[in-house]
């Protein structure tokens, strides 16, 4: 009987130390299991991206600059960002994917399919072309609850 309380103690001491081993890797940030966007993120987060891409098919700068990140908005005022686009193209988008989640980070990486066309076909070469689907990666950002563009992409 002795034998067998010495084996257990023995096993419970191994048990023990394996507690507080997995206790210091979690105090120390390590994360076992990687998180994932629910369900109600994941949608929050397409509805985001696909109201930005509708702004930008209507040629409403003003309205997709307010989709960029709060810190990118600080440094760079609207009349600024309106400058980066062109009248002359049209945008259809025709499909969101989110491809990655980093929890650590909050930053999601998502691919958007979008059918683009110049405006007013200026050559041969241009009409017989006509729309060309591409597509963009974007990074976009979790903060205070909301989605937000990152302008760098990181």
């Amino acid at each position: 009987m002795l034998q067998l309380s010495k084996a257990f103690a023995s096993g419970l001491l191994v048990a023990l130390a394996l507690l507080a081993l997995a206790a210091c890797e979690n105090k120390e940030g390590i994360n076992t299991e990687p998180e994932t966007l629910t369900e109600t993120q994941e949608a929050a987060l397409v509805q985001r991206v696909t109201e930005r891409w509708a702004a930008l098919s209507a040629l409403n700068y003003d309205r997709a600059w307010e989709y960029s990140s709060p810190a990118y908005r600080k440094v760079f005022p609207k009349r600024l960002f309106v400058r980066n686009f062109s009248y002359v193209v049209e945008r259809e988008l025709t499909g969101v994917k989110v491809l990655n989640y980093d929890a650590e980070a909050a930053v999601a990486s998502v691919s958007v399919r979008v059918m683009s066309r110049p405006t007013k076909s200026t050559s041969e070469a241009s009409r017989a072309l006509g729309a060309l689907p591409v597509s963009i990666h974007e990074k976009w950002i979790l903060e205070d609850g909301e989605w937000w563009f990152s302008v760098s992409g990181r």
